[in-house]
């Protein structure tokens, strides 16, 4: 249950830094903050692959025909 959470939180905080990446392009702010919030976007991305990996690993089947 932990692991949901968890997991569903880290794709909705990726989403969030993706749309406030996308406004800061639209609106023209800063490149250096386009930089921060692109880096941020990445490790988030990295963490949620990982949660994803980790649930898979550990609460997914044996195997084929399991």
């Amino acid at each position: 249950m932990f692991v949901n959470i968890a997991l569903v939180a880290a794709v909705i905080a990726v989403a969030v830094i993706l749309f406030m990446g996308l406004y800061n392009m639209f609106k023209g702010g800063s490149g250096n903050r386009s930089q921060q919030l692109m880096r941020a976007r990445v490790i988030m991305q990295a963490i949620a692959v990982l949660l994803l990996m980790a649930a898979l690993y550990f609460f997914g089947g044996s195997g084929p025909g399991s």
